[in-house]
């Protein structure tokens, strides 16, 4: 039987969201069975070490023994309350101490409703309609933010998704990336008009693109002189680049920020908070209303706990980075041999190799990347049991639980995938 074949009778496209179709590179999918560690192994009896994880949120690896213990435990005394409990209380208490932006969290089911609460509670702040967002900058797929958006929408060339209607498209403003006097354009062009200014603080969704010198910083100054919400998407950056995120690593303080499924272990979970006068207005003790029956759902605050535990002992982001730079460097040295010249991104425990020449540094940069020459590519490490995004604007994520071993033959395997290109 072909799973993902029968999967496309009663799923659309046989998958439940885009990118895992394998629509850019061409082929079907590797269908999951089970996952341990560094390595995921397919429905066929394959095994793969791992560089997606779940698109970033295994930071520990898949299965984490003590994660799943506290999953275990947690669902022996009930699945989804839809009533307060401590845990919501502790997690949300180590997210206050260890994100330097946020005095007050509210706890939702995954990043896109995180982003749509947000960017609402921002407007409501403010009392202005209009945001700014950064063209190939994805923040989930609510309407407002479906222009110009990354991730999926860039791997199947749309640049915006039928079913949005104007009116909601026209408060949504397009900056570029890592270009201040864009942003200042269009500060000045709809002067008092501007709720908040959203960005991811590293460009996850475009491929990896770093902001240059003095960017979050700029970006920073500009919202304090026009009275404009600064929020920073940290959905993939939060605690993957530091204890604090990329506020804490870039030393720049949003208003107001975004997390995801790393703060629940990998299970479905976000959260947005920010400065307790903003976050004040939240309903039931201000205007702005949000709910959600299984928003702090205690599976999901139990591997969140657990999870956050782990990042916060002593020398773990030392060790990752350590892990990361033997792969990083081992991929440059393999362009450096062939005699190619691809743009290489690299920050922490995240890289994105570009098949273009010259520096990435925007979305129009990392268009100009060759899709079909990385397609080849990915089969290529595919074939060789290395699991890569499906995509070449995705980011490449490392894990704790990569050995020396793993990325021995990671590094090998990208050598012989380029060199048969």
């Amino acid at each position: 039987m072909n799973i993902f074949e029968e999967s496309k009778r009663y799923i659309p496209g046989g998958v439940n969201s885009p990118v895992r179709a394998f629509g850019s590179v061409g082929g079907d999918p590797v269908v999951v069975k089970s996952a341990k560690g560094s390595k995921i192994y397919s429905e066929d009896g394959k095994e793969y070490i791992d560089y997606v994880c779940s698109w970033g949120p295994m930071i520990t690896g898949h299965a984490d023994a003590d994660i799943i213990e506290a999953v275990k435990k947690a669902a022996d005394m009930g699945t989804s309350f839809g009533a307060p409990t401590k845990a919501e209380l502790d997690i949300a208490k180590m997210i206050c101490s260890m994100v330097p932006s946020v005095d007050m969290v509210r706890l939702v089911s995954s990043g896109t409703e995180a982003l749509m609460s947000a960017i609402r509670l921002a407007r409501a702040y403010t009392k202005r309609d209009r945001i700014i967002k950064f063209e190939g900058c994805y923040h989930g797929h609510s309407d407002s933010l479906l222009v110009k958006a990354g991730s999926g929408l860039l791997t199947f060339n749309q640049p915006s998704s039928p079913g949005v209607p104007e009116d909601f498209a026209k408060h949504t403003l397009i900056a570029q990336y890592n270009d201040i006097d864009s942003v200042k354009a269009l500060a000045k062009e709809n002067k008092g008009q501007i709720a908040c200014l959203l960005v991811e603080p590293v460009a996850g969704n475009m491929g990896l693109v770093l902001p240059k010198d003095g960017f979050l910083a700029d970006l920073r100054k500009v919202c304090d002189e026009e009275g404009i919400v600064l929020l920073f998407d940290e959905v993939i950056t939060g605690f993957r680049m530091a204890r604090g995120g990329a506020q804490e690593y870039y030393g720049v303080t949003p208003d107001i920020t975004t997390l995801g499924k790393i703060i629940g272990g990998g299970l479905p979970v976000g959260a947005f908070g920010g400065k307790r006068e903003i976050m004040s207005m939240m309903s039931p003790i201000g205007p702005v209303y949000q709910a959600g029956t299984l928003s702090g759902n205690p599976l999901a605050t139990a591997a969140g706990i657990k999870m956050l535990t782990k990042l916060s002992e002593p020398g773990f982001y030392k060790e990752l980075k350590a892990k990361a730079d033997t792969l990083f460097d081992g991929f440059q040295d393999n362009c450096k041999k062939l005699g190619l010249n691809y743009a290489f991104n690299r920050v922490e425990s995240l890289s994105c190799m570009f098949f273009t020449d010259g520096r990435v540094d925007s979305f129009s940069d990392a268009m100009k990347s060759d899709t079909k020459k990385y397609a080849k590519f990915f089969h290529g490490m595919l074939d060789r049991g290395i699991n890569v995004a499906p995509s070449q604007f995705e980011a490449l994520f490392v894990s704790s639980a990569h050995t020396a071993d793993d990325i021995e033959k990671t590094i090998k395997a990208h050598y012989e995938s380029l060199k048969a290109l």
